[in-house]
């Protein structure tokens, strides 16, 4: 699958099978967060593959009750280092969130084109999944997703187009709202 059609098959998959991810396919996706660019190539990161299912359990409990993610074989958990990231982004602040949303976009890419589902995780108790993955303190979880196969086959079909905005309301030319 090209990097296109992955994009434009790509979707949020919020119901899994069972079915254990291929050992092959888990090292094609770590190697999608490996190989992910970031600022001065500094790779501020670190990524826990979660396949214990008690422990997934109770990251879904602390991702405010998202049960759902618990029932995909595989959580990533995806934590950054600000100590370690560029420390100049846009002149005030480092890199991490968006070095780590970056090799995190790469897993998800890199999961559609092996026919596997994930979803952007935001919404959760930072705190709660630090105590269960003894994730130290300087730590940041950034953000996390569930990785398996999705539950039915359409929840790998493209996007609809018209589920996206309009070329017009969101690209300009030169400047800032000019068509």
């Amino acid at each position: 699958m090209d990097v296109l059609t992955a994009i434009k098959n790509r979707r949020s998959v919020r119901q899994y099978s069972a079915q254990p991810i291929p050992t092959g396919m888990l090292e094609r996706m770590r190697q999608a967060l490996r190989f992910a660019p970031s600022a001065s190539n500094f790779q501020p990161w670190h990524f826990i593959f979660v396949t214990d299912a008690g422990l997934r359990r109770q990251i879904a409990q602390a991702a405010f009750g998202q049960q759902w993610m618990a029932d995909a074989p595989v959580t990533v958990v995806a934590c950054g280092h600000p100590e370690q990231a560029y420390k100049h982004m846009g002149g005030v602040g480092n890199s991490v969130d968006v070095d780590v949303a970056i090799a995190l976009d790469h897993l998800t890419l890199a999961a559609v084109a092996d026919g596997l589902g994930t979803c952007w995780i935001g919404a959760f108790d930072e705190q709660a999944v630090k105590r269960l993955l003894d994730v130290p303190a300087s730590v940041k979880i950034v953000a996390m997703t569930p990785l398996g196969y999705p539950a039915t086959p359409e929840l790998n079909r493209p996007v609809p187009e018209n589920c996206r905005k309009p070329p017009t309301e969101i690209f300009s030319a030169d400047r800032y709202g000019h068509p």
